[in-house]
């Protein structure tokens, strides 16, 4: 379980890099501004599945305190 949340975890990274690097290439391109928007709130949402899977992590594996 912990290396399939782990393994979770970085392809939501990488979604969100990736799609801030498509944010900027649009926007250093001189893109469209909807485009922009779109890729814009494609990145907020990758980003909270991505601190949501921390989160999880951490409650489930983090330990701390327990014991």
């Amino acid at each position: 379980m912990q290396t399939a949340l782990n393994f979770a975890i970085a392809l939501a990274l990488i979604f969100v890099v990736v799609v801030l690097g498509l944010g900027l290439w649009n926007m250093l391109k001189g893109g469209s501004g909807n485009t922009s928007q779109k890729l814009m709130r494609l990145r907020v949402m990758g980003q909270a599945v991505a601190l949501v899977l921390l989160l999880a992590a951490l409650f489930f594996f983090g330990g701390g305190g327990r014991g």
